[in-house]
């Protein structure tokens, strides 16, 4: 089953490469990974997806929890969350399929940040299922190229970062 952890980390370098290397080192694979600050510029909020049964998902946050400069470490499959992914798209826009890329673009209120004689480069912003939709229905004017963000996602409960802190500071001294 896919999970989507989100760790708060203090925001040092070498923290991505920890647990990264946590990961790697336990032979557990991460399907996408986005970084950035949170208001706290101290502060880091990752977005990890990866899959496991409950079993692999209870070692990973038990081993993220382990390291120093981890936060918090929350599930976010296990509460309510909101979640979004870019995706930027290049297609086909030769005379004949431009009318079908200017409408799945205006039905899924997609933008078009840029053409050519040739392709179109589309802009899309939801949730993975209206990202595939996407996708699915672009195909046949011809992907030529695609790139996703993978998931972010955000607790839909407010993660209090310094009591988690301040908790943290106890149980290490």
């Amino acid at each position: 089953m896919q999970h989507i952890i989100s760790v708060l980390v203090e925001n040092k370098s070498g923290v991505l490469s920890r647990i990264s290397g946590l990961f790697s080192g336990r032979g557990f694979n991460i399907e996408s990974l986005c970084v950035g600050p949170t208001l706290d510029p101290t502060v880091s909020m990752m977005t990890i997806v990866t899959v496991g049964d409950d079993r692999i998902i209870e070692q990973i946050t038990k081993q993220l929890n382990k390291l120093v400069d981890v936060i918090k470490v929350i599930d976010l499959t296990e509460n309510e969350y909101v979640e979004r992914e870019t995706a930027l798209i290049r297609v086909n826009a030769r005379a004949k399929d431009r009318a079908e890329a200017l409408r799945v673009v205006d039905i899924f209120r997609a933008k078009i940040i840029h053409s050519t004689a040739n392709t179109y480069t589309i802009e899309i912003t939801g949730d993975v299922k209206k990202i595939d939709a996407v996708i699915n229905l672009l195909r046949p004017l011809g992907i030529k190229d695609l790139i996703r963000t993978g998931p972010i996602a955000i607790s839909c409960e407010e993660i209090k970062t310094d009591v988690a802190r301040e908790e943290r500071k106890v149980i290490s001294t």
